[in-house]
C-alpha cells in the first residue's frame, strides 16, 4: 500500500511559513511560464496536496488547508484528497467561499500571505494584493518554499529543442518577428516579453519535449525592432539549431539571464505586457524608468490562433493519419470487447500503438480519457492500472484521445455502444449529437464570438432539462498545445471573435453520475463562406476530424432531415478521404460504419 506522504509535506510547509512569518501560503497550478501543464520541477501544487488534476489552487494556513478546483475535478479531487489534511472547495457552487475571501477570514487583519511571484501571473498577483491590502493584509511574493522543503525536486528539463521547418510552419521566424513588431507599433510599444511556452515555440519555430503532451521547450523571448532574444539553456540547442535561429536575426542568451537583461533595459523603453501572460517576478524586473504598455490580448496569441494555409494543410494531413489509426483501433476494439480482454488502460496502450505507426507521429496530445460506464461521467477521468475498469459488452464507452504529429495536433472523442443500451442512453446520445451537428453546421456573421454560438450545442439538451458544465470548444495549437486561446466556445463571455483559420473543438456532452458519460468531439476550422452586399461576410465551420460517429445509439426519429443529411454527408467524407489508405478488410469495415442512416 502506498504511504500517504502529504501530511508530512504539509508540516514542512507550515514550518517554512513559521520561519518566514507567513500566515498563509498560496500554491497555484502554474509554472514560471503560466502553463496549464507545467514541467515536473514546478508541479508544486500536485506535490503538496496529492491532487493531480490540471487546474486548482492550494491555500495552506497555520491550521487549515484547502484545494479550490472546478466541476471537471470534483469526483477526482474528493478521492485524491482523502486523508491528506486538505479540504476540497468546489468552485462555482453557491455554498463555496471564494478563495481570497476565505484567506482573509482565516488570517485576519495585520497578517502576511505568501506566494512565489515566479509562478503567479502579474494580473492575478495585482488582484490578490489589492483585495488583501483593503483588509490590512500584506502579500509577500519573494519566497519559493519548494526550493527548501522538496529534496527530490527535479531540475528544469534539459531536453534538446528542435526547429520546425518553414515548410511545416508556413512562415519564418523573421517574418513572424516583423508581424509582431508591426502590432507593437499599433499599440505604441517598442518591445514585448514572450513568456508562455507555446507562444515562444510559435514565434521562434522551435519545439521540444520538456512538458508531457505539449511539444514545447522551456525558454523566454524578447521581441523588439532593435533586437530579438531567445533566453534558453544553451545545452538545449545543437549547433545547427542555434545557427538557424541566428540567421533569422535571433540573439541566443542564457535562460536565467532574462531577469538581469530586463532590469537593464534602457530608460524610456515602452514594453508591451499582457498581465495574464507574464509572471509577477519578471514584470517586477522592468525598471521604473521604462513604461509598461498594457496590451489586454497578446498579439502573439492572436496570430498563433489564426492558422496559415500551410498549417491548415498540416492539420488535414494529421486528421487522415489519425483517422487511419482510429479505423484500425476500432476494428480491434469491436473484436476484443466480447472476448473480455479489454481494460480501460488497454485502450490507451492500443491507441498509442496504432497512432505511432503513422508518419510524423511524435506522441499523445494529452492523457487518454477512457471511461467505461460510470467512469465516463468523470469528465477528466484517467484510468490507472490499479483502478481500471474492465470493458463489458454492455452499455457505453467514452474515449477522448489525441496525437501530436509534426504537421498537426488531433483531439477526438467518440462514445460507443459496446452492448445493449437503455432508452435513456439512446435519447441522451442523440441529443448530444443534435447539439454537435447544430454547432458544426452553423453559419454566422463576421464578428461573432464563441459565447454567441454555444447555445446551439446545448439547446437539444436544455429542451430535455439536461446540460453539461464544461465549455463546448477550445482552440487547438498547430503541433502545439491541445488547449490554446484566445478564442473558445463556451457560455462565459469572451470578447475574442471567431476568425478564418482558427481551429476549435466541438464537444457537447452529457454526464450521469455513476451511470455513463457521452461526448462527441470533432475539430472544426473557421472558414469564410459567403460575402453579401447588404449584410457583410458570413463564416462557417469546416469539420476536419475523420472518424465515424457510432450510429447504433441514435434514435433516428429525433433527428431532422437536415441533421440526418449532415451525418450522412460527414460519413461519406470520412470514407472518401480515408479509403485509399486502408486494406480491403479495413475499407469494408469503414464502408459499413459510414453507411447512410
Amino acid at each position: 500500500m502506498k504511504t500517504n506522504r502529504i501530511p508530512e509535506r504539509l508540516s514542512a510547509l507550515r514550518k517554512f511559513m513559521e520561519d518566514k512569518k507567513l500566515d498563509a501560503f498560496v500554491v497555484p497550478s502554474t509554472d514560471a511560464h503560466l502553463s496549464e501543464y507545467p514541467p515536473k520541477t514546478w508541479e508544486s501544487r500536485k506535490w503538496i496536496s496529492g491532487f493531480t488534476g490540471s487546474a486548482g489552487t492550494v491555500v495552506v494556513t497555520k491550521n487549515k488547508a484547502g484545494v479550490w478546483t472546478d466541476s471537471r475535478y470534483f469526483l477526482q479531487a474528493s478521492t485524491e484528497l482523502e486523508g491528506t489534511g486538505f479540504t476540497l472547495f468546489k468552485m462555482g457552487l453557491a455554498e463555496t467561499p471564494d478563495m481570497t475571501s476565505w484567506i482573509i477570514e482565516q488570517v485576519g487583519r495585520g497578517a502576511t500571505v505568501g506566494i512565489d511571484g515566479l509562478v503567479y501571473a502579474a494580473s492575478d498577483t495585482a488582484l490578490l494584493s489589492d483585495r488583501l491590502k483593503t483588509n490590512n493584509i500584506r502579500l509577500e511574493t519573494a519566497y519559493d518554499p519548494f526550493a527548501v522543503i522538496r529534496n527530490d525536486r527535479p531540475g528544469i528539463p534539459k531536453n534538446k529543442a528542435f526547429l520546425l521547418p518553414d515548410k511545416i510552419a508556413g512562415e519564418s521566424t523573421k517574418q513572424k518577428i516583423g508581424r509582431i513588431t508591426a502590432e507593437l507599433d499599433k499599440a505604441d510599444a517598442d518591445a514585448m516579453l514572450i513568456v508562455t511556452l507555446d507562444a515562444v515555440a510559435w514565434t521562434f519555430n522551435i519545439r521540444g519535449n520538456d512538458v508531457d503532451y505539449n511539444p514545447v521547450t522551456v525558454a523566454y523571448g524578447y521581441v523588439s525592432k532593435k533586437e530579438t532574444r531567445l533566453f534558453i539553456d544553451p545545452d538545449k540547442l545543437d549547433e545547427q539549431t542555434a545557427t538557424a535561429l541566428r540567421v533569422q536575426g535571433v540573439v541566443i542568451a542564457n535562460y536565467d539571464s532574462v531577469f538581469d537583461y530586463v532590469s537593464k533595459l534602457p530608460a524610456g523603453t515602452r514594453i508591451g505586457v499582457t498581465g495574464s501572460k507574464i509572471n509577477h517576478k519578471l514584470q517586477q524586473s522592468i525598471p521604473a524608468m521604462c513604461k509598461i504598455v498594457n496590451i489586454p490580448l497578446s498579439p502573439v496569441d492572436m496570430m498563433k490562433s489564426i492558422k496559415n494555409k500551410t498549417e491548415l494543410a498540416g492539420f488535414r494531413n494529421a486528421m487522415v493519419k489519425d483517422g487511419v489509426a482510429l479505423v484500425k483501433f476500432y476494428m480491434w476494439l469491436e473484436k476484443a470487447v466480447p472476448e473480455g480482454i479489454v481494460m480501460e488502460t488497454t485502450v490507451e496502450e492500443k491507441l498509442r500503438e496504432y497512432r505511432s505507426q503513422q508518419p510524423l507521429y511524435v506522441g499523445e496530445s494529452f492523457a487518454t480519457i477512457c471511461g467505461y460506464a460510470g467512469n465516463g461521467a468523470i469528465v477528466h477521468y484517467h484510468a490507472s492500472p490499479e483502478k481500471a475498469a474492465k470493458i463489458e459488452p454492455k452499455g457505453l464507452l467514452l474515449i477522448d484521445s489525441g496525437a501530436q504529429f509534426k504537421d498537426g495536433t488531433t483531439d477526438i472523442t467518440r462514445t460507443l455502444a459496446v452492448g445493449e443500451l437503455t432508452k435513456q442512453m439512446k435519447i441522451d446520445y442523440t441529443n448530444v449529437l443534435k447539439g454537435h451537428i447544430a454547432l458544426g453546421s452553423a453559419v454566422f456573421p463576421e464578428g461573432t464570438r464563441g459565447s454567441q454560438l454555444d447555445v446551439l450545442a446545448r439547446k437539444a439538451l436544455w429542451d430535455n432539462y439536461v446540460t453539461y458544465w464544461h465549455g463546448t470548444g477550445h482552440g487547438i495549437g498547430h503541433f502545439l498545445n491541445v488547449h490554446e486561446g484566445p478564442q473558445n466556445i463556451r457560455l462565459e463571455e469572451n470578447p475574442v471573435t471567431l476568425q478564418p483559420g482558427m481551429v476549435t473543438s466541438n464537444e457537447p456532452g452529457v454526464y450521469r453520475t455513476n451511470e455513463y458519460g457521452i461526448r462527441t468531439e470533432n475539430l472544426v476550422a473557421v472558414q469564410e463562406y459567403k460575402k453579401t452586399k447588404d449584410f457583410g461576410t458570413f463564416y462557417r465551420f469546416e469539420t476536419i476530424t475523420l472518424c465515424p460517429i457510432d450510429t447504433k445509439p441514435i434514435v433516428k426519429k429525433l433527428l431532422t432531415k437536415e441533421e440526418t443529411d449532415w451525418l450522412n454527408n460527414y460519413h461519406k467524407m470520412v470514407y472518401d478521404k480515408l479509403k485509399k489508405y486502408l486494406s480491403k478488410e479495413e475499407k469494408a469495415w469503414l464502408k459499413k460504419k459510414t453507411k447512410s442512416i
